[in-house]
């Protein structure tokens, strides 16, 4: 049983920290990670409290192969209310604080009641206590890191923290650890800042053990990573180009958003895609990207370390900034380039840094910038409002805003309330590109019928990760589904979205599904936790998590009409490419959706779907 069997409370109002022993119940029920943490959010909280009120909690939460010999087992997830959606809000991080946490003995850490005065937790394996951080308030998250590891004395410390976005109340703050891993979207960072928690710095020594059958794991687990290395995206795509390998596939089969989904397709797509990356600058002869990096126990690789020409006009007076780097993955780059027009890369990788440094969401920021553009351009927004001119492909616009949104001053304070928020401000509403007030990633739902399904069924807001048939739809993982075909396509969202709850929750990352299906990840976890845990099984627990998160959001007040597309993506037909006069059939899909999930009309699970799940 490779859970560690306990779990961490902290009372941050009472300033006490307790240890109880997980639900193993539960924990058979939900696995961990995602579902195990979402099924205590969901237990100890008022489905309609105010997520920045002290009754919200916020959860940290490992699961059973996190912290393992697995590949990618390094994942964790930060799970609470959303103040951007006021859905639940699950956001997974890589890195190594996740597996630092599980070998420091705890499976999940629980955050409840706000603390008068700055504090941070820390954990070494048994001992754990709330400390004074009024010296890291107002800190970046890098000086966080360096402060903490320094008065520690400890370089081997994780740190989880927030940046100054997340203090000053950026709905989308992030949860930034390892310089630049991040609980990245639903304003998870924005909760832990009203709690006045600025980080969580974990040192653990015990490993993880109790597995059920040890000689068993290690060859599921050898027998996996092999599945992962002859696998063309994983093995080799991944590897040498990381997500950006998708920024000039996507733009060829007409489904990159660009200027605010204006467009599907990206003129300057070239310029910021994974070959720019690799290819010497003009400017100075070197190459954008430096190297790859891996998480912990991950055998892929995807992440991107970058170094900026020293030349550019975002850091020419900032040397700062000049050393290598957290670098772009393909959401970020399609959210603070195509999403605005902006093809300039090196002002992607400042913008990129700075909300790594300040922890906030690029997808959110970026994405709320197009729709800033796309009010200026209207003229209703002024130079005046703004501080800045601020048309479509305006790098200096781009790098200004995400300074003002980090600092919180200026328009940036408009820019952190999210899209949602500030196009309705200025009478615009239908601008922005959001499903229930999250952001759009960086694939367009006319197109790509399936994503379009997905992000308005998706239960924290539009997200890919939810569901990603981008994998089926443009990659042919597993089979090959057509993008701009509709039918069929509630069946593979219901399928991609109960598996991705089951990976999420075992403490992967699921760009092993890129390669690996429930067949590869049930061995592992039942080498790990116990025979029942079947591929069959797996499914059913996914299918079980989905629907208990739906139910969360239908009590918070959530209906069938939130589970929608800008307007937008229904009547404005795509322009160019493949896909050319397509918009979303999302109204032919809903319902056969539904139907598919056992739900009523409504989108409320049916009473005998909630007793084949055990709800």
């Amino acid at each position: 049983m490779s859970w560690a069997g306990k779990i961490l409370r902290v009372n941050l109002t009472a300033g006490t920290v307790k240890s109880e022993p997980l639900n193993m119940e539960w924990a058979k029920a939900y696995l961990g990670s995602r579902g195990l943490g979402s099924k205590y959010l969901i237990s100890e909280i008022d489905p309609k409290v105010d997520p920045l009120s002290a009754d919200n909690k916020i959860i940290w939460a490992t699961g059973p192969l996190t912290g393992t010999m697995a590949s990618t087992g390094g994942r964790y997830t930060v799970i609470t209310k959303s103040p951007l959606t006021g859905a639940i809000a699950c956001s997974n991080s890589g890195g190594y604080w996740g597996a630092e946490l599980k070998m420091a003995g705890w499976d999940m850490v629980i955050f409840e009641g706000a603390s008068p005065k700055p504090v941070y937790l820390y954990i070494n394996d048994d001992e754990a206590e709330l400390r004074d951080a009024s010296h890291l308030w107002g800190q970046s998250v890098w000086k966080t890191e360096e402060i903490l590891k320094t008065s520690l004395q400890d370089p081997l410390l994780r740190i989880s923290s927030i940046g100054k976005a997340g203090e000053n109340g950026v709905l989308y703050a992030a949860v930034v650890n390892d310089l630049h891993r991040a609980a990245g979207r639903s304003g998870v960072g924005t909760v832990m800042g009203s709690k006045n928690l600025k980080a969580i710095a974990v040192r653990g020594t015990k490993g993880v053990g109790n597995m059920q059958n040890p000689k068993a794991f290690m060859a599921a687990a050898k027998a996996a990573k092999k599945v992962l290395a002859d696998n063309a995206v994983t093995g080799q795509g991944l590897p040498a180009y990381g997500t950006q390998v998708l920024m000039n596939v996507i733009n060829e089969v007409g489904g990159l958003p660009t200027r605010n989904h204006r467009d599907v397709q990206f003129e300057g797509s070239k310029d910021i895609s994974a070959e720019a990356m690799a290819t010497p600058r003009e400017t100075d002869g070197k190459k954008h990207l430096v190297t790859n990096q891996a998480c912990f126990g991950c055998t892929i690789a995807c992440g991107r370390i970058s170094k900026m020409d020293e030349g550019h006009f975002s850091v020419k007076n900032k040397p700062e900034y000049w050393g290598a780097n957290g670098g772009l993955e393909y959401e970020a780059a399609w959210a603070l380039g195509a999403a605005n027009g902006v093809n300039d890369l090196e002002a992607l990788q400042y913008a990129n840094m700075i909300c790594n440094e300040e922890g906030f969401d690029p997808i959110s920021f970026g994405t709320t910038i197009g729709a800033v553009m796309e009010l200026y351009e209207m003229g209703v927004l002024t130079k005046e409002q703004l501080g800045i001119e601020a048309p479509f492909g305006s790098a200096q616009a781009l790098c200004e805003f995400a300074d003002m949104t980090a600092k919180g001053i200026g328009f940036g304070k408009e820019i952190g309330l999210g899209s949602k928020r500030l196009t309705a401000k200025y009478g615009h509403p239908d601008l922005s590109m959001s499903v229930k007030g999250q952001e759009f990633p960086a694939y367009d739902g006319r197109v790509i019928q399936g994503i379009g399904l997905a992000y308005a069924t998706s239960n924290r807001g539009a997200c890919h990760l939810r569901g990603y048939t981008i994998a089926s739809e443009v990659l042919g993982i597993p089979v090959k589904t057509e993008p701009t075909e509709h039918e069929g396509k509630p069946e593979l969202v219901k399928a991609f979205q109960d598996a991705t709850a089951a990976f999420d929750s075992a403490g992967i990352c699921v760009f092993t599904s890129f390669a690996w299906t429930l067949a590869d990840v049930a061995p592992q976890v039942q080498a790990a936790c116990g025979d029942e845990f079947t591929m069959e099984h797996l499914n059913h627990i996914g299918e079980r998590i989905w629907n208990m998160e739906r139910e969360f959001n239908n009590a918070a007040g959530f209906t069938k009409a939130d589970d929608n597309l800008p307007k937008r993506l229904m009547n404005e037909a795509a322009k160019t490419g493949p896909g050319k006069g397509m918009v979303s059939k999302l109204n032919e899909m809903l319902p056969k959706y539904y139907d598919a999930r056992g739900w009523d009309g409504e989108g409320r699970p049916t009473s005998a779907t909630r007793e084949r799940l055990g709800l």
